[in-house]
């Protein structure tokens, strides 16, 4: 189906650990920092406090972005590179040096009073980039109202319906039926609890990019019928 022009891009935490680069772009703010790292997604608002301003600002400069290329993906520590007048190995820092990374030489507000530097600490790790991601369309028949969603390919119907609780609240009250690769384009009854591929709900993204088309410009569209209310706003 042609694409409905509002889109949707969900901004809260999700239990399915899944993210889209989309969502993790809207946490770029001091109150409210996000970095993706070796494709996982790292919350960091609570350090950006703790240090000083010009450690934090490397970060802030990277809020809701990618900093994969300050480290190793094999050991993911921090990239070393030879400084050239020292003709030692320092990290890699090209946007000035972050918070946990040492100083060259004695400084006064140094804090190494932690045990593990934030990128090696599972407690700043919310979840994990999703590689792909899809646009699914989400119509509800009763008002009839549809809106796009992306969603990473991992995530199941139940973890979708999850994404679409803020824009329909009573969602759980509805059944989700689709047009699978199998059922001769009729709407069939999803599986809440398989992905949108495991489902049958192909994914044409590439062919559309490969005949130039942008990527939510045909998604696949998901009809749900109210069934009752049993649950509460």
């Amino acid at each position: 189906m042609d694409a409905p022009s509002k889109q949707i891009t969900t901004s809260n935490r999700h239990s399915s650990g899944w993210y889209t680069a989309s969502e993790v772009a809207l946490h770029c703010v001091p109150s409210d920092c996000w970095l993706t790292l070796l494709g996982l997604v790292y919350d960091v608002t609570s350090l950006l406090p703790l240090n000083p301003p010009y450690l934090a600002e490397p970060m802030l400069l990277r809020a809701g972005g990618d900093v994969s290329h300050w480290f190793e993906p094999r050991s993911k520590d921090v990239r070393l590179v030879q400084d050239p007048k020292l003709q030692i190995l320092r990290a890699f820092t090209p946007q000035g040096r972050f918070i946990h990374i040492p100083p060259q030489g004695p400084i006064s507000d140094w804090d190494n009073g932690y045990l593990l530097p934030w990128w090696l600490d599972d407690q700043y790790v919310i979840g994990r980039l999703s590689p792909k991601t899809r646009f699914v369309c989400i119509k509800n028949v009763l008002l009839a109202n549809e809106v796009i969603i992306e969603v990473p390919s991992e995530e199941t119907m139940k973890e979708i319906l999850e994404r679409y609780l803020p824009i329909n609240s009573h969602a759980r009250s509805y059944s989700w039926e689709a047009v699978v690769s199998d059922e001769c384009g009729e709407f069939v009854r999803v599986d809440m609890d398989k992905s949108l591929a495991e489902n049958g709900i192909t994914d044409d993204s590439d062919l559309y990019s490969s005949m130039g088309m942008a990527a939510d410009h045909v998604v696949p569209c998901i009809h749900v019928y109210y069934d009752d209310d049993l649950t509460i706003a």
